[in-house]
């Protein structure tokens, strides 16, 4: 539709302006002239209201889209058709869609998955009742915060289908979808279920991380990609955990039975490999270390052999220029966490180290062993002193024998008391 009906009215309904406009139709701003109320007011485009099929799909798409009561779907109020325009009037919501969010660049991957957590919920409950949207993308995700504290969301603009129907296509041959977030099954007419809307919405998140579609280019080269190409790595892109490429590469899986079997199931999976340990490095922000030939693992601390010279005791050694082998991080084993202090053998990994030299006291240890190699100098002195006191106690008895009471010297004919066995330490003076 090219004609602009902006001031015209449709039935009971006064255009107010354009609100967006897609392949098959236009969104407007109006006013419900009966209820006083602003709605936004979808008409659908002349090529195809001719298409009994696509009328048909217009017709179920209202019908099933007002049953529903979910506070993440935009409430319909009207459909209908006037002057042979068929439209749908549902709520107006003040804010902006998800696509105006990301086409400047990514928004932050927290605020990412708080917003598709929502979409999830609501696709969840859809698949409950045997229903696929079949038209997810960025420009259906509409995001307000003036209903709420938080930022709500609401899944528009429905393509719904019955789950396991088939042939995605008017007769005239327009895709009732967007190829930008397709999954293969729906690409190629077979049938199709809620993992469809899975891939879509994996899709969306890889546009949310990064700021653009998992696959671009000309529309047969992104519905190639989707149906034989690999997903991208988001972590190529930003710097993001490495978990998420997992995660995102598992929700664009080629077969349905590969992905997840919900929406929140994904949800979840995102969340898990986004909320990893706190200080552990993510891609593009800390550069790889460790040892070049993978990631290795601390073993237990062990109790260190005792040096040949003992020291004083257990020490700890300075800081090696060469380091050992760290625990893998979290984020995978090219990414490795800072290394802790020892902490002794009480469990905790500690810092291995290459063998330190012989003389070094890093391993020195005052038990086993060392102790016994104390007692033998221990022994040897005691021995020695003991040996000394002898010595000179015998010299000091020696000495004392030679002397009289007034001091005076005696000689050997003199002495009444000569032993003959005992030799004199000293020769007498013989005076005239």
């Amino acid at each position: 539709m090219s004609e602009d009906l902006t001031g015209r009215r449709l039935g009971h309904y006064k255009i107010d302006g354009v609100l967006g406009r897609g392949g098959m139709s236009v969104m407007y701003r109006a006013t419900d002239t009966r209820l006083g109320r602003k709605v936004a007011l979808k008409i659908m485009g002349e090529h195809i209201t001719g298409d009994a099929e696509f009328r048909e799909r217009f017709v179920d798409e209202a019908r099933n889209t007002s049953a529903i009561d979910h506070a993440n779907i935009v409430p319909l109020y009207d459909f209908g058709e006037v002057d042979g325009m068929l439209y749908i009037a549902m709520r107006l919501v003040d804010g902006s869609d998800l696509a105006s969010l990301i086409k400047d660049g990514p928004i932050s991957p927290p605020r990412a998955l708080e917003l598709l957590s929502q979409v999830a919920e609501a696709l969840d409950m859809l698949h409950e009742r045997g229903l696929v949207h079949l038209d997810l993308k960025p420009a259906n995700v509409l995001v307000t915060s003036r209903e709420s504290s938080n930022e709500h969301v609401y899944l528009a603009d429905f393509g719904l289908t019955r789950r396991g129907a088939t042939g995605h296509r008017t007769s005239s041959g327009d895709f009732l979808g967007s190829p930008t977030y397709a999954a293969p099954e729906h690409l190629r007419g077979e049938p199709v279920d809620g993992r469809t809307d899975l891939y879509a919405l994996c899709c969306m998140l890889f546009a949310c991380l990064t700021g653009r579609p998992p696959f671009q280019g000309q529309v047969q080269e992104v519905i190639q990609g989707h149906l034989s190409a690999a997903p991208p790595s988001a972590l190529s892109l930003m710097s993001l955990p490495v978990g998420l490429d997992e995660v995102l590469r598992k929700g664009m899986s080629k077969k349905p039975d590969q992905r997840y079997d919900t929406c929140k199931e994904l949800m979840a999976a995102a969340k898990a490999a986004l909320n990893a340990p706190p200080g552990a490095p993510t891609k593009k922000t800390m550069p790889a270390v460790g040892p070049p030939s993978g990631p290795q693992f601390a073993q237990p601390a062990q109790q260190p052999a005792p040096s040949p010279n003992p020291g004083t005791g257990p020490q700890q050694a300075p800081p090696s220029p060469q380091q050992g082998p760290r625990p893998p991080s979290p984020y995978g084993p090219q990414y490795q966490q800072p290394q802790r202090p020892p902490s002794g053998p009480g469990g905790d990994p500690v810092r291995l180290r290459p063998p330190m030299p012989a003389q070094s006291s890093s391993f020195a240890t005052n038990k086993g062993g060392g102790s016994v190699k104390w007692l033998v100098p221990l022994l040897i002195a005691i021995a020695a002193i003991v040996v000394v006191i002898v010595f000179i106690s015998m010299a000091s008895s020696v000495g004392g024998g030679s002397g009289g009471s007034g001091g005076a010297p005696r000689s050997a004919e003199n002495s009444s008391s000569y032993d003959p066995g005992r030799l004199p330490t000293e020769v007498p003076t013989v005076t005239e």
